[in-house]
């Protein structure tokens, strides 16, 4: 796990322990009145399109519906390929409105501290009643002072594997490669009989840096000390790190992978081009829902030759970097206590808990109450995604979150060290150019 200041999180946690408000969700369940707002309110969510289809119809077609009547507002959800957030939120902040909540996915929040309003109360009103955050969860929604945001869920990444192409080359009952070097020399024997391994080296939100962050780490490398100022990259076993990355991507990988954006892998693998590839839970929930669709090259269903596993491990240990994603407020809205109390509404267990019912292992909840929902007794191939929060680490390693390593991660600094040397730049000079950027980042 990241360095985690614990004076820090046990101040802005939910173990703080402040009292559910007088206003709070359990008031408006109670008493069965909506708080008053002038007549016409309209409160605007932009989130991304979900990859559970299904999530998305039910908060359009049953969510929306319910949030009027149980709060008397009208909900506008909008939502988005996910690429385009930051840019709706820059342009919002340039002009001074638009959505007045912004669903942010990772350390976001962190670049716009400025932007966004305190909601520390019910933030941690809705951590106590829930079981508490996720350290992962409550680092990234706060500045260190104040809860800058709601949290919402945590996306849990492992990679994606097909069985029988593995238990082929030596890895059945389920094992799946230990190392690194297993993982390439496993690779290496797929990709020679057309079925390589899938990951991204391009520009895009989710499957890049949730594979190269935690692929550095486990080498032992860390971006800055912990003191979040020093940059410490340019280290020998980063550089180890990208020329093993280079031969394992050549002997071992699909190499269009430069090219891909988060559903390209999702893509290949259903179409059976790839046989692994680091992602979310989608790809085998959208097998399972479509098993007609999606089939082996034997003709059975394609999910049922699909498992998952965590990231090989290096010299410096194993890692995950899930995904916490985080419901901001904006401070140019001008109904802020109506979206407050509309992510109180949204955030109840109640109303959150069938959404998360459709997200069917996906996600992780932000609090740690929902590792108890009936959702993971359900299939136990999605079984593994419920421990994501743990044995994680947040880019900006060994730091503490912050602007520095939210633009770093925004600008794919991490990524790009991989891809400069997968095209051809020298493992020294493309560590060394990562160290620079990072430099002028943290400076």
């Amino acid at each position: 796990m990241a360095r985690i200041d614990r004076r820090r999180l046990l101040k802005l946690s939910s173990a703080g322990a402040l009292a559910a408000s007088s206003g709070g969700i359990a008031t408006i369940l109670a008493t069965g009145r909506a708080p008053a707002y002038a007549q016409g309110t309209e409160l605007h969510w932009l989130r991304y399109v979900d990859f559970v289809p299904a999530s998305d119809t039910l908060l359009k077609e049953q969510l929306v519906p319910q949030c009027e009547k149980a709060l008397g507002l009208k909900l506008n959800l909008e939502t988005v390929n996910a690429n385009e957030i930051q840019q709706r939120i820059t342009a919002a902040i340039q002009s001074g409105s638009g959505p007045d909540i912004f669903y942010m996915i990772g350390n976001w929040p962190q670049l716009y501290i400025q932007n966004l309003v305190d909601v520390t109360d019910l933030a941690e009103e809705i951590g106590n009643a829930q079981g508490g955050y996720y350290d992962v969860c409550g680092l990234i929604a706060n500045d260190g002072n104040k809860w800058i945001g709601v949290p919402w869920n945590t996306l849990g990444v492992l990679v994606t594997y097909r069985k029988s192409w593995f238990a082929e080359i030596g890895y059945s009952d389920g094992k799946f490669p230990q190392t690194w070097q297993e993982y390439r020399d496993a690779g290496k024997k797929l990709k020679a009989a057309g079925r390589p391994l899938g990951q991204s080296l391009g520009h895009t939100w989710g499957d890049p840096p949730s594979f190269w962050y935690p692929y550095l780490w486990s080498w032992g490398s860390k971006e800055v000390e912990h003191d979040g100022k020093t940059v410490v990259l340019n280290s020998k076993a980063t550089i180890e790190s990208v020329k093993f990355a280079v031969d394992m991507w050549k002997d071992a990988h699909d190499e269009d992978g430069l090219n891909w954006d988060d559903a390209s892998n999702n893509k290949a693998f259903l179409k059976g081009t790839i046989s692994a590839t680091n992602n979310g839970a989608s790809i085998y929930v959208e097998a399972k829902r479509k098993p007609e669709s999606y089939l082996t090259e034997n003709g059975t269903p394609l999910w049922q030759d699909t498992l998952h596993a965590p990231l090989p491990k290096g010299a410096g240990g194993q890692f995950n970097l899930p995904i916490p994603c985080t419901n901001g407020v904006m401070s140019y809205s001008k109904n802020q206590k109506a979206a407050q109390d509309f992510l109180r509404w949204v955030s109840s267990k109640e109303v959150y808990g069938q959404w998360f019912a459709t997200q069917q292992g996906y996600c992780c909840g932000a609090t740690k109450d929902w590792e108890k929902d009936p959702v993971w007794s359900l299939d136990p191939v999605l079984l593994p995604f419920r421990d994501a929060p743990y044995k994680a680490r947040l880019p900006g390693y060994s730091g503490p979150p912050g602007p520095a390593s939210a633009e770093a991660i925004t600008k794919y600094v991490i990524t790009d060290m991989n891809g400069k040397a997968v095209q051809g730049m020298p493992a020294e000079d493309a560590v060394k150019w990562a160290h620079g950027e990072l430099a002028k980042i943290y400076a």
